[in-house]
């Protein structure tokens, strides 16, 4: 079957249904699922799998809103073919939860800060705040994370809110508060 544009599909040239079988941890939990060739991470993780807080906007990876983090790394999950996760780990936002059941540090951040308005772009920022305070290429000081930021666009404007909750993890010991303190800044 091939994706048609309404969101079904149709049937192949030779009239079969060309499933793949997709296996990968998401959010710690092997799931594997029968899937067209051409889904998408995006669409297989809503519409399969029923993880609503990644979101499809732009559909062509520049927004940001549909981001996931494959080992680690974050990856726009609107131009990910779910076939290239097989065997792999995939975390959403609600992967980040703590096993009690609490919210993971950068959650609790962003939900102290207020950080959020709409909370469209939320979930994608808090995965990426996540991936630059643990990549240590990245650099650990609010102009990094800033700039691991530039791929998630916010029509709300809560960015000012978002890097003060960067800048209280830094605090906390993930990095260093020395540019917010310069500005006078408490948090």
């Amino acid at each position: 079957m091939t994706p048609d544009f309404t969101g079904g599909s149709v049937p192949d040239s030779d009239g079969t249904d060309s499933r793949v079988t997709v296996s990968a941890r998401v959010d710690g939990v092997m799931r594997s699922v029968s899937v067209e060739p051409r889904a998408t991470v995006l669409q297989v993780l809503r519409d399969d799998l029923g993880i609503t807080s990644v979101r499809g906007t732009c559909g062509i990876g520049v927004c940001g809103s549909c981001t996931v983090l494959v080992d680690g790394k974050v990856a726009s999950s609107c131009l990910l073919l779910a076939a290239q996760v097989d065997g792999r780990d995939v975390t959403t936002c609600e992967g980040l939860r703590l096993p009690s059941g609490e919210l993971s540090t950068v959650q609790q951040a962003f939900l102290d800060r207020g950080a959020y308005q709409c909370s469209f772009c939320i979930p994608a920022m808090v995965l990426t705040v996540h991936a630059a305070l643990q990549d240590p290429e990245a650099g650990c000081d609010r102009a990094a994370v800033r700039e691991y930021l530039a791929g998630n666009l916010c029509r709300c404007g809560t960015y000012p809110t978002v890097l003060d909750a960067v800048a209280d993890l830094m605090g906390d010991g993930i990095g260093n508060r020395a540019e917010d303190r310069s500005r006078g800044g408490t948090a």
